[in-house]
């Protein structure tokens, strides 16, 4: 991302008066942050804006300011199209498929596939709400106390509360940055990480049940009957990839959740000194060298086999 492609966002924004953003299917707080924060933005600049995820926005970020606002599918017509956190055009599900290429991806995932007319992608940023926060100060756009909560969420979350090794001394320069305006850190740490629903907590006793250790790869599975039995609405799997990635004599995570339409959302994450995007990518997936993910179309039991196949051989590839 360049000073000309940075000055390219803005002579679109400025040209605009309706303007769509969009993000991905079972959205995470980046993509939550990343679409309420830019949305929130332009709407402060004077623009008209729709915010559209397919998946909705999951109960643990409602308290955001303007989530109530995000819908689930695209209406009317618009002059700017907008895709932010998403690696490829696939991710955003079908909201877009009547709309053809959007103007800007807005994206930090290395995999990412440069989808739009302008491509807004770092990967050395470790949430797509950074890249947002840079255009804010390179293009004076307005900053409020909604917008700083909607970034620092996206911060958070994709940092784990600046856990990840891609965290650098600008990561926390941004995060100061928004407490300033006002934004409570600690409050909203609380709530999109810590705080669980006794439904998401019961999904995680489902999959932990069954968890299998072969020696330093992890994984567990959530079926369809899972979901049911905990009484659990959504279709990602309540963070337990983050509860199994604590677990210290393993160097790689994994988690199927089987999903209705007969495919499997698979989830990697990994200790420094392996890439866990390169087995994503194998399955059409994508992501980040800890962290990956993949929908694979498949019954459970089948897929789960060629992603441990798969997984095994990199692990084995990095001794």
């Amino acid at each position: 991302m360049n000073k000309d492609q940075i000055q390219a966002f803005g002579d679109l924004v400025s040209r605009a008066d309706r303007i769509l953003i969009i993000s991905h299917i079972r959205p995470d707080g980046d993509a939550v942050g990343s679409t309420l924060g830019l949305g929130l933005i332009l709407e402060e600049m004077g623009k008209e804006v729709s915010l559209v995820l397919e998946d909705g926005v999951p109960k643990v970020f409602n308290h955001l300011t303007g989530a109530d606002r995000i819908i689930r599918e695209v209406v009317g017509v618009f002059d700017l199209v907008i895709v932010v956190d998403s690696s490829d055009i696939e991710r955003i599900g079908s909201v877009l498929d009547d709309y053809g290429e959007p103007d800007v991806n807005i994206d930090h995932h290395p995999t990412n596939t440069q989808f739009a007319k302008l491509n807004l992608v770092r990967d050395n940023a470790v949430a797509t709400v950074e890249i947002i926060f840079d255009l804010v100060q390179e293009l004076s756009y307005p900053i409020n106390l909604p917008i700083a909560e909607a970034l620092l969420t996206g911060l958070l979350t994709d940092s784990l509360g600046f856990q990840t090794s891609n965290t650098n001394p600008q990561t926390l320069r941004i995060a100061a940055e928004l407490m300033e305006v006002g934004a409570n850190l600690p409050d909203l740490y609380r709530k999109a990480m810590l705080e669980k629903s006794i439904e998401a907590v019961k999904y995680w006793g489902q999959g932990l049940s069954g968890i299998q250790m072969e020696d330093r790869l992890v994984w567990a599975s959530l079926s369809l009957e899972d979901r049911i039995a905990a009484d659990y609405t959504g279709r990602d799997d309540a963070d337990l990839i983050n509860v199994l990635a604590r677990i210290k004599e393993t160097d790689i995570s994994i988690v199927f959740v089987e999903q209705k339409n007969g495919s499997v959302k698979v989830s990697w994450r990994s200790r420094p000194g392996f890439d866990v995007s390169v087995v994503a990518t194998q399955f059409g997936g994508g992501g980040h060298k800890p962290a990956a993910g993949a929908d694979i179309n498949g019954d459970l039991k089948r897929v789960q086999e060629e992603v441990l196949e798969a997984t095994r051989k990199s692990l084995k590839k990095s001794d």
